[in-house]
């Protein structure tokens, strides 16, 4: 019997599962296929390229696929809201940053606004801008989080949810890559769950084999918070959002070197290598955003069966009640 939830009432899906907007990795094709599979998938549209994104919802076909922006990257280029809405997309995301410039006009569209929030200052923020769904990220998600972890703040925004907003569906985000973490979000109060790295390591992800090696490789001992991988890259994040990725070369090179990182000169030749190794797969020598999940990731599949699998052992883990559910490596 399929998981019935909230979550896939409201949003017409048959699993409830969200696939996380990462920017340059979550194209078309991973946002397809996870539709295609009972899904929503969302194509990332990370810092705002306009022809990525068209060529991205072109990959994605006919199949409803929605979309999640930077909040603060939009005010940059709020020109891409509308050309994204003028797809009518199944529904519209935003992280790290105020939702309110952007409210109205997702709410006249009548698309679906998802808020994803890592703390409760924000979680009431996005009630206050109208959000249909309201994602509580962990700080055990890849890609860059809050502080707050996800087994506490998922129940807080949910009893918020209950007093302030009832009809607003709850999706729990960070560290989640199996049917126990997705039984245990609803447990906690959510409707559903928002996945991430998991997908990655997914056959239809737009990352290098390289980068899925790593993570099937890592454990959740693997990462670290840390703000290398945006100095590099010259991107100037608000101060209480920081990057968990793979502790690997590159990171552990500089991690602690911040200021260094930064002075012009070294930060040109930085910024040449770390590109040349993010395009050839290099996963020692660039950035690879990944979760504390990393360690209940073990091979690259479909997405469909990575969908498939995880609600079947959280209808496993639900029926069954208190039980241990271990998996082996063998």
């Amino acid at each position: 019997m399929p998981l019935r939830t909230r979550l896939t009432e409201r949003l017409g899906i048959e699993h409830p599962i969200i696939s996380a907007p990462m920017g340059l990795l979550a194209g078309g094709k991973l946002a397809a296929a996870v539709s295609h599979a009972g899904g929503l998938g969302l194509i990332g549209g990370g810092y705002g390229d306009g022809d990525w994104l068209d060529r991205e919802f072109a990959v994605a076909g006919n199949v409803r696929v929605g979309c999640g922006f930077i909040s603060w990257s939009l005010e940059k280029k709020p020109e891409l809201l509308d050309q994204v809405l003028a797809r009518s997309p199944a529904a519209l995301m935003l992280s790290f940053g105020s939702p309110a410039p952007f409210a109205a006009r997702i709410k006249q569209s009548g698309v679906p606004m998802i808020c994803q929030v890592q703390s409760m200052a924000h979680a009431r923020e996005a009630v206050d801008a109208g959000a249909d769904v309201i994602v509580a990220q962990g700080g055990e998600a890849g890609g860059h989080g809050g502080s707050r972890s996800t087994l506490t703040l998922v129940p807080e925004v949910a009893d918020l949810l209950a007093d302030a907003a009832p009809d607003t569906l709850l999706v729990a985000a960070g560290g989640i890559a199996d049917g126990r973490g997705l039984a245990a979000a609803l447990i906690l109060g959510a409707d559903g769950v928002l996945i991430g790295s998991r997908l990655i390591a997914s056959s239809e992800a737009a990352a290098p084999p390289g980068f899925q090696q790593a993570i099937v490789a890592a454990d959740g001992d693997s990462t670290i918070k840390t703000a290398v991988v945006d100095i590099v890259r010259n991107y100037e994040w608000p101060g209480e959002f920081s990057g968990r990725a793979l502790r690997n070369r590159f990171v552990t090179s500089w991690h602690g070197r911040e200021d260094v990182l930064a002075e012009p000169a070294i930060n040109a030749d930085e910024n040449e290598r770390y590109w040349s190794a993010f395009r050839s797969g290099d996963a020692d020598n660039t950035g690879v955003f990944m979760g504390e999940a990393a360690g209940l990731i073990l091979d690259v599949r479909p997405a469909a069966r990575i969908l498939d699998d995880m609600v079947a052992q959280a209808e496993r883990a639900l029926g069954e009640g208190p039980q241990r559910i271990v998996r082996s490596r063998t």
